[in-house]
C-alpha cells in the first residue's frame, strides 16, 4: 500500500558532454532577400552622393524599412571554412541573418569570444577598420579610442511599466552576449545596454539594427555617448587598469613577477609568506612574536644589526660589503680581467722652441 508520503529517487549524475557544433545552416537563399529603397521625400538628386537631397531631416529613421532577416544563434551557428582557416572575424551577414553561404563562408557564423583577443585592436568582431572618432549620428563601426560597451536603443514602443519594459529589452539583446546592466528612460521609449564585452555590444548593434522586440516597432541601435556619471568614470578606469594589469603580467615571466611583488613589499614594509602573499594583521603579529623572542634571545647581535653603518673614507660600509659581494661573485663565475692595451708615447720631435725665453725675462 502507499502511504502517500514522497519518494526520493537517488539519480547519479553524469558528465555533461560537450555539444559539437554542426556545420553552419545556410540562413536564407539567394533571391530571397528584396532590397526595399525607402520612399525618397527629396527632389535634387546628388550624383556625387547617389542619393536624394533635400526631403525629410527631422527624422531620418521615420523612412526606415525592418530588417527582412533575423539571426537565431541556436539555430544558425555552426561551423564554417573559417574554423579550419583560422579566420578569427565573425560574418557581418551572419549576425543580419542573411548570409547565404552557411559553412562555405569564410567568417565565423557564432558568437565572439570575449577571451580571445583579436589580433588588431583596430578593427570590429567584424574585421571592419574603425575609425579616429564617431560618425556625428553615433551610428557606424565606431572608435578605436574608447572601448564603448554601451548600446543605445531608441524608439521602442511602451506598453506597460518600467520594469516590464526591461524585461523585455534583456529578453532580446541578452542572446548576443552578457549584459552586466541596462537602463530604462521610461516615457521617453529610450534604453542603455552594457555589455560585458566590446564584442558583444558590436555584434547586437548589428544583430539589433532595424528589428523589432514585441510590438513591430524599428529599433535605433546605435552606439552610447561617454557616461557622465563619475562613479561610472572612475569604476571604468579601474576595470581598463584591472585588464592591462592582467595583460601584461599574462605575457611576463612569472619569475620576474614574483621578484617585482617582492620588491615592492620591502618598499612598502610588507612581509610575504612562503607562497609570495601579503601576510595580513594576525600573521605580521605572529611575526612580531617571533621577531622579539630572537632579539631577547640574542640581544648581542641585534644591537650590532641596528648601529648605523659608519662612513669608512669616501664610501659606506655598506657600499663596501656591497663591493666585496660582487668582487666573490666575479671570483666564482672565473672572471679574468683583461688587461687594457698599453698606449704608445707620443713620439715628440724636438723643433728649438725650447731655447725661445720669456718676455718677462727682461
Amino acid at each position: 500500500m502507499s502511504t502517500g508520503e514522497p519518494t526520493q529517487a537517488v539519480v547519479s549524475a553524469k558528465p555533461k558532454l560537450v555539444k559539437k557544433l554542426k556545420p553552419a545552416r545556410k540562413q536564407v537563399k539567394p533571391g530571397d532577400v528584396e532590397k526595399q529603397e525607402t520612399v525618397q521625400t527629396g527632389k535634387e538628386y546628388n550624383i556625387w552622393y547617389n542619393k536624394w537631397a533635400g526631403g525629410d531631416r527631422e527624422d531620418n529613421y521615420s523612412n526606415k524599412v525592418k530588417s527582412q532577416t533575423r539571426c537565431t544563434i541556436k539555430k544558425d551557428s555552426g561551423l564554417t571554412r573559417a574554423n579550419q582557416t583560422g579566420m578569427r572575424y565573425c560574418c557581418l551577414f551572419f549576425a543580419r541573418g542573411c548570409c547565404p553561404y552557411g559553412w562555405e563562408c569564410n567568417y565565423l557564423h557564432v558568437l565572439p569570444d570575449p577571451n580571445n583577443a583579436l589580433p588588431d585592436s583596430s578593427k570590429d568582431c567584424f574585421a571592419r577598420d574603425k575609425f579616429a572618432d564617431y560618425r556625428d549620428d553615433m551610428g557606424g563601426v565606431g572608435s578605436f579610442n574608447r572601448q564603448n560597451r554601451t548600446l543605445y536603443v531608441g524608439r521602442i514602443k511602451e506598453t506597460g511599466p518600467g520594469p516590464e519594459t526591461e524585461e523585455i529589452v534583456i529578453r532580446h539583446f541578452k542572446e548576443w552576449g552578457e549584459i552586466e546592466r541596462i537602463r530604462v528612460l521610461q516615457y521617453r521609449s529610450v534604453a542603455f545596454v552594457t555589455y560585458v564585452s566590446e564584442f558583444g555590444a558590436q555584434f547586437a548593434k548589428e544583430a539589433m539594427a532595424c528589428q523589432s522586440l514585441d510590438n513591430d516597432e524599428i529599433l535605433n541601435v546605435r552606439w552610447a555617448t561617454e557616461d557622465p556619471n563619475p562613479i561610472q568614470k572612475v569604476a571604468e578606469k579601474r576595470r581598463l587598469e584591472e585588464l592591462g594589469q592582467e595583460a601584461i603580467k599574462a605575457r611576463m615571466d612569472p619569475r620576474i613577477v614574483e621578484a617585482m611583488r617582492a620588491v615592492r613589499a620591502l618598499e612598502d614594509g610588507d612581509i610575504l609568506d612562503d607562497d609570495g602573499q601579503v601576510l595580513e594583521d594576525e600573521d605580521e603579529e605572529a611575526v612580531d612574536s617571533q621577531d622579539l623572542k630572537r632579539r631577547r634571545i640574542d640581544p648581542a647581535q641585534t644591537s650590532l644589526n641596528e648601529q648605523p653603518s659608519k662612513p669608512m673614507g669616501l664610501l659606506t660600509a655598506d657600499t663596501l660589503e656591497g663591493l666585496k659581494y660582487f668582487a666573490e661573485i666575479r671570483n666564482q663565475n672565473g672572471f679574468v680581467p683583461t688587461e687594457r692595451p698599453s698606449l704608445a708615447k707620443p713620439v715628440t720631435t724636438e723643433l728649438g722652441l725650447a731655447g725661445y725665453g720669456s718676455d718677462d725675462d727682461d
